[in-house]
């Protein structure tokens, strides 16, 4: 620092000085303004950037609730066909067991009727073949018995005092 005091002169000075303001004059005629310039459109830039983001983060945050609402909508939605479906479900589980029950009460019908109508059916049979019997054997009795002519009169007389023919 010593030696700097001592070889101080003030003309090399001087000159340094105005070498130093030269170069700020030319600088700022040449280079500051395109510098000054360059940091005023980069913070434009960052703010427009800022002012985009911002932006953007409205808008996601439109877009969440939007989403939010269309999915609150769709399991809404959703829940509603599934009841419509089990109501559905429901009514056509009823419905089938409604039509089992109307075929099981037809089928018992027809069956019953068709039994009536057979049981009717051997009871007349049995009555023909009873009867059928019943005149073969009163034959076959009678011709014995009235194989002469005093038990067939006998017979007759019987008959005509047991019918009252008045």
């Amino acid at each position: 620092m010593e030696k700097l005091i001592h070889d101080f002169g003030v003309g090399l000075f001087f000159w340094q000085i105005l070498l130093f303001l030269a170069l700020l004059f030319l600088l700022k005629k040449v280079a500051w303004k395109p510098i000054l310039k360059a940091i005023d459109d980069r913070e434009e830039g960052i703010r427009k950037s800022l002012q985009e983001a911002e932006k953007a983060r409205k808008e996601m945050q439109n877009l969440t609730a939007h989403n939010e609402k269309v999915l609150k909508e769709a399991r809404l939605e959703r829940e509603a066909i599934l009841k419509e479906a089990r109501s559905i479900h429901d009514q056509t589980i009823e419905e089938a067991k409604q039509k089992a029950r109307e075929e099981y009460q037809r089928i018992l019908n027809d069956a019953k009727r068709d039994i009536e109508t057979e049981k009717q059916a051997a009871v007349s049979e049995l009555k023909k073949k009873v009867a059928e019997l019943s005149v073969e054997i009163a034959g076959k009795l009678l011709k014995e018995k009235l194989a002469d002519e005093k038990t067939q009169v006998e017979l007759i007389e019987k008959t005509l005092k047991e019918q009252d023919l008045n």
